[in-house]
């Protein structure tokens, strides 16, 4: 049954897409490594967010020699605010690969291989640069399936993936139209058949053939499984400012934002007097406490509840302090503010000492 549905669905699938798909840049290559990068930063983030970052990295880097070639700072760089800074990383480490391979893989399994490349991106590259009958199952994918086929079983169970899977691969058309047959069944799914909602079934192309739309079921659909509850942690950041510049430090080269810049921070919710006695420990004097912000940021499992404070320091005379565990603040003017990847978990306190690093009383 599941097979026969996408086999039937190929046809007016593909004559919708070619009418109505959006005009996104990725989408006029053949390239791999430009197909590759939209993929990864696709990945947990929208279309609209994606654009400006994809133009600005192909500026920077318009090959994968260029890539492998380049600096990870101004990588990083170049990615701040798109978050999931592991992707920029491995983005990085595969080019590298490729590089010393010889060229950009050709084959589902050599692009499967490359560090950061799972299966759905392995199909998304392999189907619509090489033409290869490769599925590529996303989150829009699942969800059209589960309607068209109105299943009820959790589309997260590795077991329906692997189900999709083999009858989209089974479907798959041949020629250019392989190119695009991901992309059809992914576009239907953002645009038409969305995940906030109700689907728009007046506007799909495969209306006719939907168990979900025929059964009154498709507004249920799909079903998941129930999601764990984030972690909560309480977290104490530090706006320091001297001489027209701010402190920051480097993340350990491991664990979350591994590598990042950030404000200097302490575990907890720190009243201003536990704050003051974190200062102490770090040899820093505090001059004069200018504001107390509060600020949330959410990752994929765990959440940060933020306060911090920024405040005007005395010159301690050296370049650097320690923060206590060895790391070295950094301190570093508006002008290099812009240019460390610092990620958007502290964007309010970035927005903070950029304002403040206008002040020309700064001591």
């Amino acid at each position: 049954m599941e097979h026969r549905l996408f086999a039937d669905a190929a046809g007016p699938l593909l004559a919708w897409y070619r009418a109505h798909a959006r005009d996104l840049p990725w989408r006029h290559t053949r390239d791999p490594y430009k197909i590759w990068v939209s993929e990864i930063m696709l990945q947990q983030t929208r279309v609209a967010a994606v654009l400006g970052y994809y133009a600005r990295f192909l500026e920077a880097f318009p090959t994968v020699e260029d890539l492998a070639a380049g600096s990870e700072e101004q990588l990083l760089s170049l990615w701040q605010g798109l978050g999931y800074y592991s992707r920029a990383r491995n983005l990085k480490r595969a080019a590298e690969q490729i590089v010393e391979q010889g060229g950009f893989p050709r084959t589902w399994e050599g692009i499967r291989a490359l560090p950061g490349i799972g299966d759905y991106t392995a199909g998304a590259i392999a189907s619509a640069a090489f033409g290869l009958p490769r599925a590529a199952v996303d989150g829009n994918v699942l969800r059209v399936a589960a309607r068209l086929w109105d299943w009820h079983e959790p589309v997260t169970s590795p077991a329906v993936r692997r189900t999709v899977v083999a009858a989209l691969e089974a479907a798959f058309p041949s020629g250019e139209d392989a190119r695009i047959f991901n992309q059809a069944w992914m576009e239907l799914g953002a645009v038409v058949c969305v995940p906030n909602g109700p689907p728009q079934c007046g506007a799909c192309p495969l209306a006719a053939l939907c168990l979900g739309r025929e059964r009154g079921t498709a507004d249920s659909l799909p079903v998941r499984a129930e999601k764990r509850p984030r972690r909560v942690e309480a977290r104490t950041v530090f706006v320091l400012l001297r001489n027209g510049q701010t402190a920051v430090r480097k993340r350990p080269g491991r664990g979350l934002l591994a590598g990042l810049w950030e404000f200097p921070n302490v575990p907890g919710d720190l009243d201003e007097d536990a704050a003051a006695a974190v200062l102490a420990r770090w040899g820093v004097t505090a001059a004069a406490w200018d504001s107390r912000l509060t600020a949330k940021h959410i990752f994929t499992h765990v959440e940060w509840h933020m306060t911090g404070y920024v405040l005007r320091v005395s010159d301690g005379g050296a370049d650097s302090e320690t923060d206590g565990s060895g790391e070295r603040f950094r301190w570093i003017d508006r002008r290099e503010l812009d240019e460390y990847a610092i990620p958007s978990a502290f964007v309010r306190f970035r927005a903070a000492a950029a304002d403040q690093l206008g002040v020309s009383h700064l001591p």
